[in-house]
């Protein structure tokens, strides 16, 4: 393992993190509590620690699912005190913020002022299924009642890279190319923000799907590639993934729109690549047309004569079509 990204410098007699309680203490807490409360049926553990291929660090968190009798004692009331000093919690079985309401379930997401973490769901004991099968990470801790399934051995399969159809490997290319353009457009105008957003939140994310596709067609689709791709770089050809890391910039215009070009590149490389592999047609004419767009025609637009107003040509249109008059005026130019 290499050197730490970071140093974390603890305020004396303010951190705890230095007793965090052990993987023992940790279960020992989460199923005591469990068998203490009589509404409590079933306890069930999914995510890396049920994954016997994850690394041991201690950043894991423990994703419990509770499966009880009566979710609304959870959902009314607050029982992330039992365990632990927190150092913030959420809610998201009731969130504004993401306009979520899922009536059936209580979410309690904890992070302890120790260092552990528990992802608690507190559901209805017969929506076992679900979180039983849906994820093939799952390990029963507990069955009070003995009436949940025997579970095959836990595997990382449900998070493996999946084998795309022709029709959904097409519509990536054409969600790339089709998102590529906000990113040069943002940058003409000045507003990086937008710029990145795009590169990161659609541009890159179809250039990663691409990327995996490409190594499950090398490799077999039968291993996962991490969160948000860090696991492919043994998977890709040599220099893919040094290409892909060269797709991040800092906050500066010609950083991004170099980053920019480097993701077209990449992505119209491993698109070509992963359709040899899958025997899929893969016709690089897209690729060429957007990338000279990107270079010359939207530029050009940019440098064309502002509208004369904001509403003159819109009135004109209205009018001649019938439509009815706008509602107030302005024309001033833009």
């Amino acid at each position: 393992m290499g050197r730490p990204i970071f140093t974390i410098f603890k305020t004396p007699g303010k951190g705890c993190w230095d007793t965090m309680r052990s993987e023992r203490e940790m279960y020992e807490l989460i199923l005591r509590f469990a068998e203490e409360d009589e509404n409590i049926r079933a306890v069930i553990l999914n995510g890396s620690r049920a994954n016997p291929e994850a690394s041991l660090d201690r950043l894991r968190d423990y994703d419990i699912v509770y499966l009880v009798t009566d979710v609304a004692p959870y959902k009314q009331g607050d029982i992330s005190g039992a365990f632990g000093e927190l150092l913030v919690m959420e809610r998201t079985d009731e969130s504004e913020l993401y306009n979520e309401h899922l009536p059936d379930c209580a979410v309690y997401l904890m992070q302890f002022a120790d260092g552990n973490r528990i992802d608690l769901t507190v559901a209805k004991r017969e929506d076992y299924h679900g979180y039983c099968f849906d994820d093939k990470l799952s390990i029963v801790l507990l069955d009070k009642d003995r009436v949940l399934p025997s579970l095959p051995p836990p595997d990382g399969s449900s998070h493996y890279i999946h084998k795309p159809t022709l029709r959904l490997f097409e519509e990536c290319r054409t969600e790339f190319w089709w998102t590529a353009p906000y990113v040069s457009k943002a940058l003409l105008r000045g507003q990086l923000s937008y710029a990145q957003n795009h590169l990161e939140i659609c541009t890159r994310s179809m250039l990663r799907l691409m990327l995996g596709w490409l190594a499950g067609a090398r490799h077999g689709f039968t291993f996962s590639p991490g969160k948000y791709g860090d696991a492919l770089a043994p998977y890709l050809p040599g220099g893919f993934w040094e290409r892909y890391q060269r797709t991040y910039p800092r906050w500066d215009c010609e950083e991004i729109w170099e980053a920019l070009l480097n993701a077209c590149s990449l992505f119209s490389d491993a698109s070509a690549a992963a359709a040899e592999k899958l025997g899929f047609p893969c016709d690089r004419t897209l690729d060429r047309r957007v990338v000279a767009f990107l270079q010359e025609g939207q530029p050009f637009v940019a440098r064309l004569a502002p509208e004369e107003s904001w509403n003159s040509e819109l009135s004109r249109q209205i009018a001649k079509h019938g439509g009815p008059p706008l509602p107030f005026t302005k024309t001033e130019g833009r």
